[in-house]
C-alpha cells in the first residue's frame, strides 16, 4: 500500500475527514471529530499510527514486527504499523477499521447510534 492509497482508504470511511492540527507534514484522520488514524508524510517510509483495543495492542506488537507502540501517544491504546509488506493490505485495513470502531465505542450512545445509522436524523 502506498499513501495514496492509504489516505483513500481512511477518507472512504463514512464521516472521515483530514486534518493537519499539528503541523502540515502529518495528517490526522477523524471520524466524528476523534483521531482514528495518524499518518506522518515527512518519514522515510510509510507507517500509519491506530487506535486499538489495549489486549489487542499488544498481541498485535508481538504477532508483527512491523507494529510498534506509537511514539507520542498513549501505548496503551496506540500501535504504529510501519507498512513494509510483512502486513497484507487486507490486513491493515481491518485494523483502520478497528480503530474507527474504538473511537466511536467511546462516543456518546446517541452518537455511536447515530454514526452507524440506528437513529433517525
Amino acid at each position: 500500500m502506498n499513501v495514496e492509497d492509504l489516505y483513500n482508504y481512511c477518507l472512504s470511511i463514512p464521516g472521515a475527514e483530514a486534518t493537519t492540527p499539528f503541523d502540515d507534514v502529518t495528517l490526522v484522520m477523524k471520524v466524528c471529530g476523534k483521531m482514528f488514524a495518524l499518518i506522518p508524510l515527512d518519514e522515510d517510509s510509510l507507517s500509519v499510527s491506530i487506535k486499538c483495543n489495549p489486549e489487542i495492542a499488544v498481541s498485535l506488537r508481538e504477532k508483527y514486527s512491523c507494529v510498534t507502540a506509537a511514539w507520542h501517544m498513549n501505548k496503551t491504546y496506540w500501535n504504529t504499523i510501519h507498512i513494509t509488506g510483512e502486513m497484507s493490505d487486507n490486513e491493515l485495513k481491518k485494523w483502520i477499521q478497528h480503530s474507527v470502531d474504538e473511537v466511536i465505542k467511546k462516543l456518546p450512545k446517541i452518537k455511536q447510534k447515530e454514526y452507524y445509522g440506528t437513529v433517525e436524523r
